[in-house]
């Protein structure tokens, strides 16, 4: 894990000298991978396979990037693994670093013990600014035909408890264009700041509704049980004697398994062809511009799913859990993989500064990569 952390792969920055960390490491064990570079070639995915050329192996996935710690208090260097009281500090320890650790550690273990159904590494980029890396890998697994897992582990921190459910979500980057003119004329203006409120209002009212109706009982065991909408910044105008001529946000959706995403879309699109209309009776030019930046379908639980099967098995729990913030766990599955969830750490450290793992789960996903390796060697 120190090697790993010590890559500072924030998302904004390349991941490429961590990927050829992980690919030597794979050759000198003897271990071919593939690469999947992104449209510019600056960062890459990277998969493997070990064991024979047999379907119903494992995937251990993992995404490389890293959150930035700009602006944070840190009480050690961030991209240095750095141990205090029983807790591993540094960016990446809990989100998921070190679970990629973990992944790496079982290929040598399953070369060693000679394992007779195959182990899969994945590992992903931009996956905290919206799950992007992972669909182009997954599909080039499936294209060059790498024998077909039964289960798909990711390992985002779950303290090592198996979960298998999570809110999909879709998110734009919204452009209210309007026009200028003195605030003391404002009906013959466009206020872009004003229109968009307009559609922030419309997140704030389905927000109520979906809170007050009776959620399924999928939906029910999430928190929050409904769907959610959000605007977290804006940012826009000129003066504030001026109509705004220009708005810029993020918009994006939280959706509960067992909804359409594809019905939101369409009642979003109804919602942003209303406003426009609105805005061009006044001015032909004003108009609205939303660009989708991601899509993370949700993980859904599964009929006698593989993955859950399997990992219960391992680790001995029986509890049902489901999660609210999105993974890769649903592209895999939505690409007819078996997934579920389940690593070391608490969620509740991602993202902050001091972000720590605890000594003790990893020494409990050191366990568990043990078990999985002696139940492929059955």
């Amino acid at each position: 894990m120190d090697k790993l952390v010590s890559f500072p792969t924030v998302s904004r920055n390349s991941n490429l000298d961590l990927i050829d960390f992980v690919e030597e490491y794979l050759r000198d064990l003897g271990v071919d991978s593939t690469r999947v570079p992104n449209e510019d070639g600056t960062k890459a995915a990277i998969y493997a396979h070990v064991g024979p050329q047999v379907d119903g192996g494992v995937v251990l996935s993992g995404h490389t990037d890293v959150v930035p710690v700009d602006g944070q208090a840190w009480d050690s260097d961030p991209f240095t693994v750095t141990e205090r009281h029983g807790k591993l500090y540094g960016r990446g320890t809990c989100d998921m670093k070190g679970f990629d650790a973990l992944a790496l550690s079982a290929v040598p273990l399953a070369l060693e013990r000679g394992i007779k159904r195959p182990l899969q590494i994945a590992l992903s980029y931009d996956e905290e600014v919206g799950c992007l890396g992972a669909p182009p890998m997954i599909d080039h697994m499936v294209s060059m035909g790498m024998p077909r897992a039964d289960t798909v582990l990711v390992g985002e921190p779950s303290m090592m408890k198996v979960v298998t459910g999570h809110k999909g979500g879709i998110g734009y980057n919204m452009h209210f264009k309007g026009f200028e003119v003195h605030s003391s004329l404002a009906p013959d203006g466009v206020s872009a700041i004003m229109m968009a409120a307009k559609l922030i209002n419309w997140a704030n009212e389905q927000n109520a509704l979906n809170a007050a109706a009776t959620p399924g009982p999928l939906a029910a065991e999430f928190y929050p049980p409904y769907t959610t909408l959000h605007v977290g910044k804006i940012s826009g105008g000129t003066a504030h004697n001026i109509t705004a001529k220009d708005c810029h946000f993020g918009f994006d959706f939280r959706i509960v398994p067992g909804e359409d995403i594809a019905d939101w879309r369409a009642r979003f699109a109804d919602k942003l062809a209303t406003l426009e209309a609105e805005m061009q009776a006044i001015h032909p030019d004003a108009g609205i511009t939303a660009e989708q930046y991601f899509h993370v379908p949700g993980l859904v639980p599964e009929e006698a799913g593989k993955a859950e099967a399997l990992v219960r098995r391992l680790t001995g729990e029986n509890a049902s859990n489901v999660v609210s913030y999105g993974t890769e766990a649903g592209q895999f599955q939505e690409r007819g993989y078996s997934a579920v969830i389940c690593g070391p750490g608490d969620i509740a450290q991602a993202h902050q500064p001091n972000e720590y793992v605890s000594v003790d789960q990893f020494r409990q996903g050191e366990a568990f990569i043990g078990r999985l390796v002696d139940t492929l060697c059955e």
